[in-house]
């Protein structure tokens, strides 16, 4: 199973998690994990609202030859679509291949500090 860790910290908690791996691939091991980190809950919480969950699954389950395409078979409306698309795609939970779109984790798993602001 494929996932990616989502993760709400400090750009610090962020290059220790990308010093982590450096060091374990310097040192000979597979490092093969994916990480996206949003530097507050608040902006998790607008990145990952119910409409773009439900795009994530529909793109992990069925794939999108393009927007217009994913649009139709949600029965939304194609400038929303587009507009989840491009956030999803920022955050690097949605990703492109010329038009076509991929989410390749089975699994999205959310890690939220409470030692930290």
């Amino acid at each position: 199973m494929s996932k990616v860790q989502v993760n709400v910290g400090t750009l610090a908690d962020m290059g220790k998690r990308f010093v982590g791996a450096w060091t374990r691939a310097a040192a000979g091991k597979r490092v093969n994990e994916s990480h996206v980190t949003f530097l507050d809950v608040q902006t998790l919480l607008d990145t990952l609202s119910p409409r773009r969950l439900e795009l994530l699954r529909h793109v992990r389950q069925h794939g999108a030859a393009n927007v217009r395409e994913l649009a139709q078979a949600l029965g939304r409306d194609y400038k929303n679509v587009h507009q989840d698309v491009a956030v999803l795609e920022s955050a690097g939970l949605l990703l492109r291949e010329g038009r076509k779109l991929s989410a390749p984790w089975d699994e999205l798993q959310a890690n939220v500090s409470l030692t930290t602001a």
